[in-house]
């Protein structure tokens, strides 16, 4: 994943800098500074990048001929839906049937 990458794909699941950094576990700086392509992360931070922005509904394209690019993984229609679903809450109980 490049920088360029990371900004496009924090843009299509619609996060903040501050957003990403947190569900990374990154600090905000960091995610600036590879954005601008002003510094490169560790290959451990950059891993943590990615891993988030995938759970948050981006899919990275390797490069295939075209080049590389991200696209959502899921319609934005899906993206809500998960997320309205994820934050319903409940009781939480085992989904073992005797």
């Amino acid at each position: 994943m490049t920088g360029p990458q990371c900004r496009a794909a924090r843009a299509l699941v619609e996060w903040t800098r501050e957003l990403l950094a947190q569900n990374a576990g990154v600090d905000i700086a960091l995610v600036e500074a590879f954005e601008r392509k002003l510094e490169e992360p560790s290959a451990g931070d950059r891993r943590k990048l990615e891993r988030a922005l995938v759970a948050g509904g981006a899919l990275f394209i390797p490069e295939n001929g075209g080049g590389v690019g991200v696209r959502l993984k899921f319609s934005r229609a899906d993206v809500r839906r998960i997320a309205t679903l994820e934050g319903e809450g409940g009781a939480v109980a085992s989904d073992d049937v005797p």
